[in-house]
């Protein structure tokens, strides 16, 4: 038909699953605005838990004159004003058992993702006394739209779109959307990135999380130009669940255990001698306690210990005690096990497995975790999805990072701590972690920002954040800016960045007819019949992103010019210089390299320059702008170009 832009398979999405506010430097005392009561927060998700204290509406007045939307209420769910609307989508009109026909949160992500946005102040909250503080979201004051897209089988594209549409028409003011592919698809073959290419039409920002796919290169899958793309980053608190042997030995694993064995010592048994045999496993699958692989005769009442980290089903599901998994993976977060349960590294697993050959009567216990300071946090977390962009390699992303490691949030009462069967703990707040973590305190910054500056475009909020980002460390990360991007999010400083790089959708038009895409598609698009003519059609490096990336070969010789626009946003009259940070092999100038402006709004562009080779896969460069006020810093990175996934 004439007026289909794409068509693509409904493929499944799936979910990209108190103190990081503090740790970013964004405490409760934080100057705020009346405006923030107005921004609406659009959470495209599993749901919501309303009655959860963090939705209290308690001091609300009615939703914005602006707010267009509506709740469907039923017998099950109603919405206030902390929660101004909210509305489920299912296209297939399939419902299992454990969904719930409404908006109702009954996985517990969307409720997390919508409080650590949007959240209202909650103290003493805690997970069985684990995380205790105050729970809240980054704009408190804000109002939430709920857009339940996510059930028990995944989240749907056709739902997708359609909650786009919906928030869009509503009036919401930032979408926040903590979902994503396993790899990237085209832009125009991505709901997600089809839907927030709508929304930028009308001034509404995009988050969402980068995805849980990590630490490989080239694993990010939320990547369209025009959306926040976001990392996750570790916060200084850590969880450690201690074990001790029968013989008084100690170690200390990596857990969120909330279960207290109260001292007793169980027998121990290796995974590996506990064969399911009439389930046809041998101990080649049981010292990995896959499931059914365990002989619950041989298993039960006794600690396990196995040969790699799992959900824990399995000795759970056998009757075991307890458990202890052990591998050489990183062990930079957290996770709840349905039973008691601590994650070790191959040394403390050996001493273990050689105190088990040692004795006959091996015994343990498990005891219920501590928090502790990490020193080296903020670093980006093991299982954040990498850059770089394999569909534009000149596009950095991720675009920022933010806080994505045991983090506690509300969460919904319907959905266990681990969501086992058998798992029997129902709370109200719960410790996770994931990029869908992320991404909403990277809304709950950007909703900061916009309710400082409600006029400002998408790609200014967007550029703000990015602008003024904390500095991360490519010694702690190795991938660099593949791994945050321009650093980690500090919403304070972008309410007041002194410049932005500014773009809207004629700018995104334009890099795609650069990029070749169909004329009349995006004809379409943007109604626009000149689509693509000789002067609406640009370069990836002409497009005015707040970083810069190059895609090279080791062998080549480079020489590429960007070109960009900044506005002032700082002082009327200000003198911004540049400064560039430059490893050796690389040449880069910056012309001119004075701003000088004379009024708010006005704009001045300038070329940057890129010369000379690169010795290794990934190379850091910087670029800032600076008036003595301002520091506008941008990330460099050329890289050695990657073959596209298949």
């Amino acid at each position: 038909m004439s007026n289909v832009v794409s068509v693509f398979p409904n493929r499944k999405k799936k979910l990209h699953t108190t103190r990081s506010w503090d740790f970013i430097g964004f405490p409760q005392e934080v100057q705020r605005t009346n405006v923030e009561s107005n921004i609406i927060v659009g959470v495209i998700d599993s749901g919501i838990w309303p009655e959860s204290e963090s939705f209290n509406d308690a001091g609300f007045g009615p939703p914005p004159i602006k707010w267009k939307g509506s709740c469907q209420v039923s017998s099950n769910f109603s919405c206030n004003n902390k929660i101004i609307g909210a509305k489920y989508y299912r296209s297939n009109g399939i419902f299992y058992q454990s969904d719930v026909k409404s908006p109702r949160d009954s996985n517990g992500h969307g409720t997390h993702t919508a409080s650590t946005a949007a959240g209202g102040s909650v103290s003493m909250a805690s997970l069985y006394g684990l995380a205790m503080g105050t729970a809240r979201g980054g704009v408190p004051s804000a109002r939430i739209a709920v857009y339940k897209v996510c059930w028990l089988d995944g989240c749907w594209d056709a739902d997708i779109l359609a909650a786009f549409d919906d928030a869009i028409a509503d009036g919401v003011d930032i979408i926040s959307i903590s979902i994503g592919f396993p790899e990237p698809r085209d832009y125009f073959k991505d709901s997600i990135a089809i839907g927030a290419f709508h929304a930028i039409k009308y001034g509404i920002l995009t988050s969402n999380s980068g995805g849980n796919d990590g630490p490989g290169l080239a694993t990010i899958s939320n990547i369209s130009p025009w959306s926040l793309s976001v990392a996750a980053s570790t916060i200084d608190r850590k969880f450690l669940t201690k074990v001790l042997l029968g013989n008084n030995k100690a170690y200390e694993g990596v857990s969120i255990n909330t279960f207290d064995l109260q001292n007793v010592m169980y027998p121990l048994i290796y995974g590996g001698d506990a064969p399911n045999i009439t389930g046809n496993f041998t101990s080649s699958d049981s010292r990995f306690c896959f499931l059914n692989s365990l002989d619950p005769a041989l298993v039960k009442g006794k600690i396990v210990l196995c040969d790699t980290l799992s959900s824990g089903r399995e000795p759970f599901f056998a009757g075991a005690a307890g458990a202890m998994m052990q591998d050489g993976d990183a062990k930079d977060f957290a996770k709840s096990f349905p039973l008691p349960l601590s994650y070790l590294g191959t040394r403390e697993g050996g001493h273990i497995r050689s105190y088990m050959n040692s004795t006959s009567n091996a015994t343990a216990t498990i005891y219920k975790s501590n928090e502790e300071n990490d020193t080296s946090a903020p670093r980006v977390v093991s299982f954040s999805s990498r850059g770089p962009n394999v569909f534009t390699p000149d596009i950095l992303k991720p675009d920022i990072a933010a806080p994505g490691v045991d983090i506690l949030a509300a969460w919904s009462p319907l959905s266990r701590v681990t969501r086992v069967i058998g798992d029997n703990r129902m709370v109200q707040y719960n410790i996770i972690s994931g990029t869908s973590m992320a991404c909403p305190h990277a809304t709950g910054a950007a909703a900061y920002v916009k309710s400082y500056h409600p006029t400002w475009s998408p790609a200014a909020i967007k550029s703000a954040l990015m602008t003024t980002a904390s500095p991360m460390s490519g010694g702690l990360d190795n991938d660099a800016e593949f791994a945050y991007g321009a650093g980690h999010i500090n919403p304070v400083r972008a309410i007041n960045p002194g410049l932005v790089y500014d773009a809207g959708p004629i700018d995104y038009i334009k890099f795609l007819c650069g990029q070749g895409y169909n004329r009349t598609a995006l004809r379409m698009i943007t109604g626009d019949s000149n689509i693509c003519s000789h002067n609406i059609n640009g370069t990836v490096w002409d497009l005015n992103y707040p970083s810069f990336s190059l895609s090279t070969s080791r062998s080549e010789v480079i020489s590429r010019v960007f070109n960009r626009v900044v506005t002032n946003v700082g002082s009327a009259t200000s003198i911004y210089k540049s400064s560039v940070t430059a490893p050796p092999g690389l040449k880069i100038q910056v012309k001119p390299a004075i701003l000088s402006f004379s009024s708010p709004g006005q704009n001045l562009s300038f070329s940057l320059k890129i010369e000379g080779t690169v010795a290794s896969s990934i190379v850091s460069a910087s670029l800032a702008w600076d008036d003595g006020v301002h520091h506008v810093g941008s990330p460099i990175i050329v890289h050695v170009a990657l073959k596209r996934k298949p």
